[in-house]
């Protein structure tokens, strides 16, 4: 498999004949795609009108890293080329961001290029160091390297950071998070203890963004210990206590853990706020839990916290699934009384259930509601009506999507594929894969392994080979199971196979199958 800075330029030469548009946001495939999140009073540029020069600067990148043996010998002869000297590094910072978003599945490319556009920039200041790269820049390097595990090169920024005084709060949360999303407690912590080593104030806002990132990655016990921990540097607050709310009721919906936070909360004298209330209304709105739902939110208004649009949502979604279905048609009346507008997750409150409980006209009919007030569907909609629907509604369902931008995306056919195996329709997932070509979505390992493990389970062995060497061709990595098990077969089968069917013939030519020398 060609490596990833090769594969960049691969794309940008067959792509940026017509003029690039990739937006930096999360509307790519699930292995493309980011938790990166700009400084919102700095948000990320969008694309610039000529990529030619963006072009250009990836490949010197890519001939630097190609040409030299190390990141310090590759810098030297970016600095030397006579390229630099007319057009020493990407002209806008706009387009330097751009060049490190395109890199960042190579760490190693990305710190290169942050480096570069560095250097080039204290070259340009004459009698100094000149402007630094913006904080987006040395923010996006940060996490390009923690996201690829390469905590050497996200503290090598972080260093070079300090030294530019260009340090941010940000830079030093991106690897706690990074750390957190490895199950890498222990050094997401000692990350935000170091903050002040680094010069850089480790408050309140930081704690609580390391206990959200705890969270997050479903290190909610650890969260929660840390919290009462730090008590005497960190008073305890409703808002603390609700990012172990937010974590026992929405990353992992646990009731009986959310209701001991609650008890926790009162031992400590913390009074529940808006914020609270809604988590709890939400987590046993998740478990079906309709009286206890409707409990806290009366409780909530008796407490004078007005209830938001999230509140209602929940409550649309509990009363739909326990089949009070005109109970939730009522909820839509309360939001505009309440001052409020029901929104496109209200309707999927109620889709998504109906779906689930295989109402399908019943949700049509909301759907067709949503769309007249001119509430466009999202991806979430349509994946519910496709996990109930058949094969040729569920192809009619993916043109829809196109149609109305809302995907298909990666997830959509991951989700089909598994569907169709479980029904035993291995012929229909089979489709579904044919139809990922048509809407140019590359197979991720997720996929390969779902066609695979489907076919296996099936008795398509031979099949599910051809798939699994194809996955291993692409450069995704090998799974010991079915390793074993395909070994197991190949040897029990080396002469020929037994059985009709095109799927079940392996022709005695192919790879895995020679044919043994008859007996004179």
């Amino acid at each position: 498999m060609a490596p990833p800075l090769a594969a960049v330029l691969r794309r940008h030469h067959l792509v940026l004949l017509p003029r690039l548009r990739l937006l930096l946001s999360t509307s790519h495939s699930p292995s493309d795609q980011s938790d990166f999140e700009p400084d919102p009073d700095q948000p990320l540029p969008t694309a610039p009108d000529d990529d030619g020069e963006l072009t250009s600067f990836l490949r010197r990148i890519s001939h630097a890293a190609s040409a030299a043996s190390s990141q310090k010998d590759a810098l030297s002869l970016l600095l030397s080329s006579p390229s630099s000297a007319s057009a020493p590094v990407a002209t806008s910072p706009a387009l330097h961001i751009r060049a490190l978003w395109e890199l960042r599945r190579d760490p190693d490319a990305v710190a290169l290029a942050l480096r570069y556009g560095d250097e080039c920039s204290a070259v340009a200041g004459a009698e100094g160091a000149g402007p630094p790269p913006p904080a987006e820049a040395w923010h996006l390097a940060v996490w390009a390297a923690g996201k690829a595990r390469r905590f050497d090169l996200a503290w090598a920024v972080v260093r070079r950071m300090r030294r530019r005084v260009v340090l941010t709060r940000r830079a030093m949360v991106i690897p706690m998070e990074r750390y957190a999303i490895a199950n890498e407690v222990n050094k997401a912590i000692k990350t935000f203890d170091v903050m002040e080593k680094f010069k850089v104030e480790a408050d309140q806002t930081v704690f609580y963004s390391l206990l959200r990132a705890l969270c997050k990655s479903k290190n909610i016990e650890d969260a929660e210990e840390l919290l009462l921990l730090r008590k005497k540097f960190f008073p305890l607050t409703a808002e603390g206590f609700n990012i172990i709310l937010d974590g026992w009721c929405n990353v992992i919906t646990d009731v009986a853990e959310a209701k001991r936070v609650w008890r926790e909360m009162s031992n400590y004298c913390i009074t529940p706020d808006g914020m609270s209330y809604t988590l709890m209304v939400s987590c046993f709105s998740k478990a079906g839990n309709l009286f206890d739902s409707l409990r806290v939110y009366d409780e909530m208004k008796k407490r004078g916290w007005t209830p938001g649009i999230g509140v209602y949502n929940s409550l649309v979604y509990v009363l739909t699934r326990e089949n009070c279905v005109k109970d939730a048609h009522n909820i839509f009346s309360k939001l505009i009384d309440e001052g409020l507008q029901p929104d496109v997750e209200t309707y999927n409150s109620m889709i998504i259930p109906l779906c689930e409980r295989c109402q399908l006209d019943e949700a049509r009919m909301v759907m067709e509601s949503m769309i007249l007030k001119g509430i466009v569907p999202t991806i979430s909609t349509y994946h519910a009506f496709l996990k109930q629907e058949g094969i040729d509604e569920s192809l009619r369902l993916l043109r829809k999507m196109e149609e109305d931008g809302r995907g298909p995306d990666s997830d959509t056919f991951l989700m089909l594929i598994n569907k169709f195996f479980e029904l035993d329709e291995s012929g229909n997932a089979l489709r579904v894969w044919n139809e990922m070509r048509r809407y140019e979505i590359s197979p991720s390992h997720s996929h390969y392994m779902a066609v695979v493990q489907g076919l296996v389970k099936h008795g398509c062995i031979p099949r599910a080979l051809e798939y699994y060497d194809e996955m291993k061709e692409k450069g995704f990595a090998s799974d010991p199971k079915l390793d074993k098990e395909f070994k197991t077969f190949l040897l029990a089968n080396r002469d020929h196979w037994r059985g009709a069917g095109k799927y079940n013939i392996i022709p005695q030519r192919s790879k895995h199958f020679t044919r043994r020398p008859r007996m004179q």
